[in-house]
Protein backbone atom coordinates (compact mmCIF):
# COMPACT_ATOMS: atom_id res chain seq x y z
CA UNK A 1 0.00 0.00 0.00
CA UNK A 2 1.58 3.37 -0.76
CA UNK A 3 1.32 5.61 2.60
CA UNK A 4 3.27 8.40 4.24
CA UNK A 5 4.43 8.66 7.73
CA UNK A 6 3.62 10.54 10.83
CA UNK A 7 6.98 11.03 12.11
CA UNK A 8 6.31 10.94 16.00
CA UNK A 9 6.68 7.78 17.94
CA UNK A 10 4.29 7.53 20.86
CA UNK A 11 4.12 4.51 23.26
CA UNK A 12 0.00 5.00 23.50
CA UNK A 13 0.08 3.75 27.26
CA UNK A 14 1.51 6.30 29.32
CA UNK A 15 -1.06 9.28 30.88
CA UNK A 16 -0.57 11.67 28.24
CA UNK A 17 -1.37 9.16 25.14
CA UNK A 18 -4.49 8.32 27.12
CA UNK A 19 -5.17 11.75 27.17
CA UNK A 20 -5.15 12.03 23.13
CA UNK A 21 -1.74 14.20 23.78
CA UNK A 22 0.61 12.36 21.85
CA UNK A 23 3.50 14.35 21.37
CA UNK A 24 3.36 15.13 25.04
CA UNK A 25 4.42 11.20 26.09
CA UNK A 26 6.86 10.58 28.27
CA UNK A 27 8.60 8.04 25.77
CA UNK A 28 8.28 10.38 22.82
CA UNK A 29 10.74 10.22 19.66
CA UNK A 30 11.31 11.62 16.30
CA UNK A 31 12.43 9.72 13.14
CA UNK A 32 15.82 11.31 12.09
CA UNK A 33 16.06 12.46 15.84
CA UNK A 34 15.98 9.73 18.56
CA UNK A 35 15.74 6.53 16.44
CA UNK A 36 17.31 5.93 12.60
CA UNK A 37 15.03 8.56 9.95
CA UNK A 38 14.48 8.05 6.36
CA UNK A 39 17.61 8.89 4.25
CA UNK A 40 17.68 4.98 3.71
CA UNK A 41 15.56 2.39 1.32
CA UNK A 42 13.70 0.64 4.01
CA UNK A 43 12.62 1.90 7.58
CA UNK A 44 10.19 0.41 10.35
CA UNK A 45 7.36 2.20 11.88
CA UNK A 46 4.54 1.08 14.21
CA UNK A 47 1.55 0.36 12.10
CA UNK A 48 -0.10 3.53 14.17
CA UNK A 49 2.17 5.62 12.43
CA UNK A 50 1.46 5.01 8.68
CA UNK A 51 -1.44 7.05 6.58
CA UNK A 52 -3.37 5.69 3.36
CA UNK A 53 -1.51 8.19 0.87
CA UNK A 54 -4.10 9.23 -1.97
CA UNK A 55 -3.67 8.85 -5.04
CA UNK A 56 -3.64 12.84 -5.99
CA UNK A 57 -1.06 13.23 -3.41
CA UNK A 58 2.75 13.51 -5.07
CA UNK A 59 5.17 11.27 -3.26
CA UNK A 60 7.23 14.98 -2.49
CA UNK A 61 4.40 16.47 -1.41
CA UNK A 62 3.58 13.52 0.73
CA UNK A 63 7.17 13.52 1.99
CA UNK A 64 7.52 17.40 2.91
CA UNK A 65 4.06 18.15 5.11
CA UNK A 66 4.04 15.72 7.91
CA UNK A 67 6.85 17.11 10.33
CA UNK A 68 7.05 20.92 9.51
CA UNK A 69 3.11 21.37 8.62
CA UNK A 70 2.05 19.14 11.93
CA UNK A 71 4.91 20.98 13.73
CA UNK A 72 3.64 24.45 12.31
CA UNK A 73 -0.52 23.54 12.80
CA UNK A 74 0.15 23.10 16.82
CA UNK A 75 2.45 25.96 17.04
CA UNK A 76 0.12 28.82 15.38
CA UNK A 77 -3.06 27.58 16.09
CA UNK A 78 -3.13 25.07 19.00
CA UNK A 79 -0.61 26.51 21.13
CA UNK A 80 -0.53 29.86 19.75
CA UNK A 81 -3.82 30.13 19.50
CA UNK A 82 -4.25 32.17 16.24
CA UNK A 83 -8.08 33.06 15.21
CA UNK A 84 -9.21 34.97 12.52
CA UNK A 85 -8.69 38.81 11.96
CA UNK A 86 -5.43 38.82 14.28
CA UNK A 87 -1.60 39.61 13.62
CA UNK A 88 1.05 37.65 13.77
CA UNK A 89 4.98 37.69 13.28
CA UNK A 90 6.73 34.94 11.99
CA UNK A 91 10.90 34.95 12.36
CA UNK A 92 12.55 33.20 9.57
CA UNK A 93 10.46 32.60 6.82
CA UNK A 94 11.87 30.40 4.81
CA UNK A 95 12.24 27.43 6.86
CA UNK A 96 10.06 24.70 6.62
CA UNK A 97 7.99 25.08 9.78
CA UNK A 98 8.14 28.97 9.55
CA UNK A 99 7.46 28.92 6.05
CA UNK A 100 4.78 26.48 6.45
CA UNK A 101 3.61 28.89 9.46
CA UNK A 102 3.10 31.38 7.21
CA UNK A 103 0.30 29.51 4.99
CA UNK A 104 -1.63 27.91 7.90
CA UNK A 105 -2.39 31.67 9.36
CA UNK A 106 -2.94 33.05 5.70
CA UNK A 107 -5.72 29.83 5.98
CA UNK A 108 -6.73 31.11 9.64
CA UNK A 109 -7.77 34.65 8.28
CA UNK A 110 -4.65 36.50 9.88
CA UNK A 111 -2.90 39.28 9.19
CA UNK A 112 1.09 38.26 8.76
CA UNK A 113 4.20 40.13 8.89
CA UNK A 114 7.71 38.02 8.26
CA UNK A 115 11.50 38.43 8.41
CA UNK A 116 13.87 36.93 6.53
CA UNK A 117 17.26 38.64 5.39
CA UNK A 118 16.94 37.29 2.08
CA UNK A 119 15.00 39.64 -0.45
CA UNK A 120 14.26 36.66 -2.54
CA UNK A 121 12.42 34.97 0.35
CA UNK A 122 10.59 38.21 1.31
CA UNK A 123 9.13 38.40 -2.18
CA UNK A 124 8.15 34.48 -2.05
CA UNK A 125 6.60 34.87 1.14
CA UNK A 126 4.45 38.09 -0.13
CA UNK A 127 3.05 35.91 -3.18
CA UNK A 128 2.11 33.12 -0.73
CA UNK A 129 0.50 35.74 1.51
CA UNK A 130 2.35 37.53 3.89
CA UNK A 131 1.26 41.05 4.48
CA UNK A 132 3.86 42.75 5.16
CA UNK A 133 7.50 41.41 4.68
CA UNK A 134 10.90 42.94 6.71
CA UNK A 135 15.05 42.02 6.06
CA UNK A 136 16.28 42.33 9.49
CA UNK A 137 19.38 42.95 8.38
CA UNK A 138 18.27 46.39 7.02
CA UNK A 139 15.55 47.46 9.47
CA UNK A 140 15.30 46.58 13.00
CA UNK A 141 12.37 44.52 13.44
CA UNK A 142 10.98 45.77 16.91
CA UNK A 143 11.05 49.27 15.80
CA UNK A 144 9.53 48.41 12.53
CA UNK A 145 6.35 46.45 14.16
CA UNK A 146 5.74 49.23 16.46
CA UNK A 147 6.03 51.65 13.84
CA UNK A 148 3.36 49.68 11.44
CA UNK A 149 1.34 49.00 14.39
CA UNK A 150 0.96 52.44 16.12
CA UNK A 151 2.64 51.15 19.36
CA UNK A 152 0.54 48.37 19.30
CA UNK A 153 2.08 45.11 18.55
CA UNK A 154 1.13 42.01 17.58
CA UNK A 155 -1.29 39.52 18.46
CA UNK A 156 1.04 36.24 18.05
CA UNK A 157 4.96 35.87 17.46
CA UNK A 158 6.18 32.53 16.16
CA UNK A 159 9.86 32.27 16.60
CA UNK A 160 11.25 28.69 15.88
CA UNK A 161 14.81 30.95 15.91
CA UNK A 162 15.80 31.44 19.41
CA UNK A 163 18.44 33.42 20.83
CA UNK A 164 19.21 35.56 18.04
CA UNK A 165 15.11 36.88 17.79
CA UNK A 166 13.87 35.91 21.78
CA UNK A 167 14.59 39.58 22.71
CA UNK A 168 12.07 41.00 19.21
CA UNK A 169 9.66 38.68 19.82
CA UNK A 170 9.12 40.04 23.27
CA UNK A 171 9.10 43.66 22.41
CA UNK A 172 7.31 42.88 19.48
CA UNK A 173 4.57 41.28 21.19
CA UNK A 174 1.38 43.45 22.16
CA UNK A 175 0.32 43.83 25.86
CA UNK A 176 -1.64 40.27 26.79
CA UNK A 177 -0.10 39.06 23.83
CA UNK A 178 1.32 35.35 22.67
CA UNK A 179 4.60 34.13 22.06
CA UNK A 180 4.74 30.40 20.53
CA UNK A 181 7.94 29.06 19.92
CA UNK A 182 9.35 25.07 18.90
CA UNK A 183 12.90 25.94 18.38
CA UNK A 184 16.16 27.55 19.07
CA UNK A 185 18.17 27.48 15.97
CA UNK A 186 20.82 30.04 16.89
CA UNK A 187 20.78 28.89 20.03
CA UNK A 188 19.16 28.20 23.29
CA UNK A 189 20.58 30.67 26.46
CA UNK A 190 18.46 34.05 25.00
CA UNK A 191 18.11 37.02 27.45
CA UNK A 192 15.05 37.38 29.01
CA UNK A 193 13.89 40.76 30.35
CA UNK A 194 11.64 39.22 33.23
CA UNK A 195 10.21 42.67 33.53
CA UNK A 196 8.76 43.28 30.36
CA UNK A 197 6.79 39.63 30.48
CA UNK A 198 5.14 40.35 33.08
CA UNK A 199 4.55 43.94 32.52
CA UNK A 200 3.10 43.36 29.31
CA UNK A 201 1.17 40.33 30.43
CA UNK A 202 3.17 38.02 27.95
CA UNK A 203 2.11 33.83 27.58
CA UNK A 204 4.67 32.29 26.41
CA UNK A 205 4.37 28.88 24.95
CA UNK A 206 6.38 26.02 23.92
CA UNK A 207 5.04 23.77 21.28
CA UNK A 208 6.58 20.67 19.44
CA UNK A 209 5.07 18.14 16.67
CA UNK A 210 1.03 17.60 17.40
CA UNK A 211 -1.06 14.76 18.43
CA UNK A 212 -2.99 12.79 16.26
CA UNK A 213 -6.36 14.74 16.05
CA UNK A 214 -4.29 17.75 15.06
CA UNK A 215 -2.58 15.40 12.39
CA UNK A 216 -5.23 14.68 10.82
CA UNK A 217 -6.24 18.30 10.97
CA UNK A 218 -3.52 19.54 8.81
CA UNK A 219 -3.42 16.29 6.85
CA UNK A 220 -7.00 16.68 5.45
CA UNK A 221 -6.21 20.20 4.13
CA UNK A 222 -3.03 18.63 2.58
CA UNK A 223 -4.80 15.55 1.06
CA UNK A 224 -7.44 18.47 -0.13
CA UNK A 225 -5.24 20.50 -1.75
CA UNK A 226 -6.00 23.42 0.37
CA UNK A 227 -2.97 23.54 1.47
CA UNK A 228 0.18 22.76 -0.44
CA UNK A 229 3.35 21.82 1.18
CA UNK A 230 6.05 23.88 0.04
CA UNK A 231 9.28 21.92 -2.06
CA UNK A 232 12.49 24.27 -2.24
CA UNK A 233 14.20 21.17 -3.96
CA UNK A 234 14.30 17.40 -4.80
CA UNK A 235 17.84 15.44 -4.64
CA UNK A 236 18.35 11.47 -5.14
CA UNK A 237 19.91 9.38 -1.49
CA UNK A 238 23.08 9.97 -3.05
CA UNK A 239 23.06 13.88 -2.87
CA UNK A 240 22.23 14.20 0.83
CA UNK A 241 25.62 15.75 1.61
CA UNK A 242 24.52 18.58 -0.83
CA UNK A 243 21.02 18.48 0.79
CA UNK A 244 22.24 18.94 4.14
CA UNK A 245 24.80 21.61 2.66
CA UNK A 246 22.02 24.13 1.57
CA UNK A 247 20.18 23.65 4.69
CA UNK A 248 23.10 24.89 6.75
CA UNK A 249 23.32 27.75 4.60
CA UNK A 250 19.96 28.42 5.17
CA UNK A 251 18.81 28.77 0.93
CA UNK A 252 16.11 27.12 1.29
CA UNK A 253 12.45 28.17 1.18
CA UNK A 254 10.50 25.08 1.93
CA UNK A 255 11.30 21.52 2.69
CA UNK A 256 14.70 19.82 0.39
CA UNK A 257 12.85 16.36 0.20
CA UNK A 258 15.19 13.44 -0.73
CA UNK A 259 14.03 10.89 -3.51
CA UNK A 260 14.50 7.28 -2.84
CA UNK A 261 14.52 4.75 -6.16
CA UNK A 262 12.69 1.64 -5.17
CA UNK A 263 14.69 -1.03 -3.46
Amino acid sequence: DEVYIQPGLFCGRCEFCLQGEESLCIHYRLLGEHVSGTFAERVVVPAANVYPKPRGLGWAQAAAFPLAYQTAWRLVLSAGGLRAGESVLIHGVGGGVASAALQIARHAGAYVYVTSSSEEKLDRAIDLGADVAIDYTRENVADRIRELTARRGVDLVVDNVGQATWRDSIECVRRGGRIATCGATTGNDANTPINRVYWKQISIHGSTMANRREFRQIARLVEGSRIEPLIDTELPLEDVPAALERMAAGRQFGKIVITISAP
